[in-house]
């Protein structure tokens, strides 16, 4: 992405603090913070926050009495993406909490939990387990794993470049087992890890041998 242009950025804290506003809206807060903008000014860089997928469609506010419909613009998930967040301290907080207060069986019950919950919905063809391979890593990918699978002896070696959950990982290897969870759901077949970065520290990597389709749930 671009770098912020100051106006924009300001445009985006607007938008961040009232949840939605019209063209006039943003043109009245602007003028308070840097002064005098036209509202043509204002769409032309509502358009390329647009462009960077940062600003969502404009939508119809409704009214409560007769009148031309107003319609306001909005901030999109990935606008999210730009403002400060604690994800990475909340994460770590609720898991040693649940790690000071239940059994090691009962962390991995949940953990199970949330790679089924991670995967329901998820459709993986019933076909030949190097086409499902593929679509497999295409939904890794689309979840923050940067995943490569390459051939290897009676299957592939699935390497993952990139953990979403590094930072939380270090201080609770659990997760691990919970993307082995998630790998078994969506490929049908146990993994078998032969690296892994907390110990190796390169990319963790598992050995899935070629099986055949899980058996679907009625």
């Amino acid at each position: 992405m671009r770098a912020m242009q100051q106006t924009r950025r300001h445009i985006l804290e607007i938008l961040k603090e009232h949840k939605e506003a019209t063209i006039d809206e943003i043109v009245e807060a602007l003028s308070d913070r840097i002064g005098k903008i036209t509202a043509v000014t204002v769409r032309h860089h509502l358009e390329i926050l647009r462009g960077d997928g940062l600003v969502a469609a404009p939508a119809v506010r409704r009214r409560s009495a007769p009148g031309r419909p107003q319609y306001v613009y909005a901030l999109t998930e990935r606008a999210a993406d730009l403002f400060p967040n604690n994800y990475q301290g909340l994460a770590t907080g609720l898991l040693q909490q649940l790690k000071a207060t239940l059994t090691p069986g009962q962390v991995s019950e949940i953990l199970e939990g949330v790679a089924d919950a991670m995967t329901q919905g998820v459709t993986i063809p019933d076909a030949p387990f190097d086409v499902r391979l593929e679509h497999v890593v295409a939904f890794l990918n689309t979840a923050g794993y940067a995943v490569t699978a390459q051939p290897a002896d009676n299957g592939h070696v699935l390497s993952i470049m990139n953990c979403p959950y590094e930072q939380v990982t270090c201080s609770n290897p659990e997760l691990c087992k919970m993307d082995e969870r998630l790998l078994t759901n969506l490929l049908g077949v146990r993994p078998r890890r032969i690296k892994w970065r907390l110990e190796d520290g390169g990319n963790c990597a598992y050995l899935i041998k070629n099986g055949k389709p899980p058996t679907k749930k009625g």
